[in-house]
């Protein structure tokens, strides 16, 4: 027997690490080739990993909610083969084969302890039930932060612990991000009741007191629905992007009857041909392209002081997964793609976000956002800048009302198919003339569809 290193594979350039969210094998499981045997999460999408050989877990090397870096060893599984230390004469030697493997394993053990005595400092742990990793307290021990501290942080791990990027989050924001402001108690012992401030409020008396911050009050009839890992990263990037940006927001109205009608026409045929169907999606999406084009300082991301002009335009799709939850899966160079590629493109992202099997390289790289509100009957909507991007657009709903038509002859009623578009974008960088005429563009080239077009 002979056994084998099952190592973090590249996910992609940006990754460099992943959590590992579960072990679908145990040790002693037979595994075969390609059977995945855990899953990993980056902060963008999850992926099961599966096994390059066929054998029997023998080693699990990380726990679960463990931070593993591309390269390391996750897991080690035996397969068949010769042994690689052969005795002096070449052969085997039965009687000595135990007490060898003893002493390796007690070597490597000794190893072992050795390693997490030198990579894990001290760190004074009083009475708790709340577990620590040595990652933890490692980090905890070289940024001196307290026992106390770290017992306020709240951990988004399972069971509520501490992970790498909960202390690292603390930490890089001045290590107030996740622990409650101390109560400074009035020294009064018999504090009067004008002398205490409202919650948010300065002190009235001159005194520092302050009330505890409200809570969310439960009920016994009421169900308490603790968040999922992609919830958590999800309200953590939208609160981000807030705090970062300033969103402002341009609506404009675009009448697209010529674009429902040429769809009508030609939807069959191309599914018979192409064997997939035409959705209004890629036709927006190749709008996006061409505007991107025109209006390059649309395509671009802040870093500090510095614009970055993207050279590439990639376009994120928001996707709806079904738990309800969103993932941007990335059309690489979209300005590139003619509209067949594009209807390919984005029926497999949105496909593979369905079944979860995005890779992570899938989901980054990001130039601009686009994301179909319409699809759940809302007619416009004020989205949320995707960090580090700089706009997003909504797509209402389609909708026939009647409308003013104006020609040579005059001006009638008629039905019209109309949508509104709503550009979000980063007030920092992007004025309002910009934010509006990349909206406008985009409306432009929807509404000069030409209705004889050949695809």
């Amino acid at each position: 027997m002979s056994k084998f290193e099952l190592k973090l594979p590249r996910m992609g350039e940006s990754v460099a690490e992943a959590t590992l969210t579960s072990w679908l094998k145990e040790v002693g499981d037979t595994i075969e080739m390609d059977e995945a045997i855990f899953e990993i999460a980056t902060d963008k999408v999850d992926s099961e990993v599966p096994s390059e050989v066929d054998g029997v877990l023998v080693e699990k090397c990380f726990k679960v909610d463990d931070v593993i870096k591309v390269g390391q060893t996750v897991a080690i599984i035996e397969v068949e083969g010769e042994e690689d230390s052969p005795g002096e004469e070449g052969q085997a030697e039965p009687q000595k084969e135990e007490p060898l493997k003893e002493e390796m394993v007690a070597a490597a053990e000794e190893t072992v302890e050795k390693a997490k005595a030198t990579a894990t400092p001290d760190l004074v742990i009083g009475d708790t039930e709340r577990f620590y990793s040595p990652l933890v307290k490692n980090i905890a021990k070289e940024e001196g932060v307290s026992f106390e501290a770290l017992e306020a942080i709240e951990g988004s791990g399972k069971d509520g612990r501490v992970t790498k990027d909960d202390i690292l989050a603390y930490i890089k924001n001045g290590k107030k991000a996740t622990v409650q402001q101390a109560q400074v108690v009035n020294k009064d012992p018999e504090p009067k009741q004008e002398n205490v401030a409202q919650a948010g409020s300065a002190p009235v008396s001159g005194k520092d007191t302050i009330v505890d911050p409200p809570k969310t009050q439960v009920s016994g009839g009421d169900e308490v629905v603790p968040m999922s890992r992609m919830g958590k990263l999800i309200a953590k990037h939208m609160a981000e992007s807030v705090s970062t940006s300033a969103h402002v927001q341009s609506f404009i109205e675009v009448d697209v009857t010529n674009i429902v009608n040429w769809r009508l026409k030609v939807k069959d045929a191309f599914l018979k041909r192409e064997g997939e169907k035409l959705t209004f999606t890629p036709i927006f999406l190749e709008a996006v392209a061409k505007a991107l084009k025109k209006y390059p300082m649309m395509n671009i991301s802040v870093d500090g002081d510095a614009v970055i002009k993207k050279k590439n335009i990639n376009i994120g799709m928001a996707a709806a997964l079904p738990d309800g939850n969103l993932i941007v899966p990335v059309i690489k160079n979209a300005d590139q793609l003619n509209l067949v590629g594009m209807a390919k493109v984005v029926n497999d992202l949105a496909e593979r976000s369905r079944n979860n099997a995005l890779k992570p390289d899938e989901v980054q790289g990001g130039t601009y956002t686009v994301t179909n509100v319409g699809t759940f009957g809302s007619v416009f909507g004020t989205p949320i800048i995707n960090q580090p991007q700089v706009g997003i657009l909504a797509l209402g709903a389609i909708r026939k009302i009647p409308s003013v038509i104006e020609t040579a002859e005059g001006d009638f009623i008629g039905i019209r198919s109309k949508m509104y578009l709503s550009h979000s974008y980063d007030h920092r960088v992007v004025n309002g003339a910009l934010g509006s005429m990349f909206a406008k563009a985009v409306a432009d080239y929807l509404e000069a569809w030409d209705i004889n077009r050949e695809i």
